[in-house]
């Protein structure tokens, strides 16, 4: 293998590789850590991430940024339980639907006026936890999930993992083959890579960064929904520096900023390992929550620094 490839497979399974030596090393220091019990809850806690983390890759893939998925994951959260009223299906439909129209009007906006992603979507993040508060008075009112099979979607089990998981891993099934062996998922490469290339080679360039706000918006929605039917309520106080999570999860996975490279196994990779951190943390007992947010944040500086490294590698060869 030479020096390209070496750098290439460091960068796209880079996090897979940490990963599996944290677990192996926390198996080893801890006797509580390698339980069935503490596996199903670090998977459990970060399905929802990781459903918000897909729609991320394929934006920043795109070479985009999406700020109002913590925002939209919440809204999707109250407008589940608030549906929910009404049964199943509006539980469902609605979130998706209202994240949904979120992400259409952020990727016009960024896709027919060029404005700068960053900017389009903090507005959209302002905007849209301005509505949620609308929505439950200021955060006063918090809607219950009053549909019970729209709960057991939340909360119901499969070989001792909630539905939720499954959801995930069907969605980053799904995801893998549109990313990869899809016309659509080349496009969001070129674009990330060279967006006039793109533009050049006949690439419907404005219509794919319409498609990857609209995705984006729909998966965040999606895990505020679920996420609403396994708490069994629409609590009003989540999804603050969510996307920053799902940012840092895409970036830790081996998906460049600058776009143009990434995968979403990388992604799956970065989410899980900032939940065994949190674990490992746990374990320690005498570290804060805290503790692990300075540790993702090292973490991702150390991964941002190697990528650059590697990145200046593979043009030297």
């Amino acid at each position: 293998m030479n020096r390209e490839q070496l750098s290439r497979t460091l960068q796209q399974h880079g996090a897979v590789m940490v990963l599996g030596t944290l677990v192996i090393v926390g198996s080893l220091a801890f006797d509580s850590f390698a339980t069935p019990a503490n596996a199903a809850s670090v998977v459990v806690s970060s399905s929802f991430l990781a459903i918000i983390a897909i729609g991320m890759t394929f934006v920043i893939i795109s070479g985009g940024i999406d700020l109002s998925v913590g925002s939209l994951f919440v809204l999707g959260g109250v407008l589940a339980a608030y549906g929910s009223q009404y049964g199943m299906l509006v539980a469902l439909l609605l979130p998706l639907a209202v994240c949904g129209v979120v992400g259409l009007l952020q990727g016009l906006v960024i896709a027919r006026t060029g404005m700068a992603p960053f900017i389009v979507t903090l507005a959209g993040l302002l905007g849209v936890r301005g509505l949620m508060l609308a929505i439950s008075d200021e955060g006063a009112t918090t809607y219950l999930v009053k549909d019970r099979a729209f709960a057991a979607l939340g909360q119901g089990e499969i070989l001792g993992l909630s539905y939720p998981v499954h959801i995930t891993a069907a969605l980053a099934l799904a995801a893998m083959v549109l990313l990869q062996r899809t016309g659509f998922g080349q496009n969001v490469y070129a674009i990330g890579g060279n967006e006039q290339a793109a533009a050049l080679m006949g690439v419907p360039v404005a219509r794919t960064k319409v498609y990857v706000y609209v995705m984006s918006g729909l998966l965040a929605g999606l895990a505020g929904a679920l996420n609403a039917a396994r708490l069994s309520s629409g609590v009003t106080i989540l999804g603050i520096g969510l996307e920053l999570d799902a940012i840092a999860a895409v970036v830790i996975g081996g998906t460049l900023l600058t776009g143009g490279a990434g995968g979403i196994t990388g992604s799956v990779a970065g989410v899980l390992l900032l939940g065994v951190i949190q674990s490992l943390i746990n374990q320690v007992g005498n570290l804060t929550s805290a503790f692990q947010q300075v540790v993702s944040g090292l973490f991702l500086a150390l991964v941002v620094v190697a990528q650059r490294l590697l990145s200046k590698a593979q043009r030297l060869t």
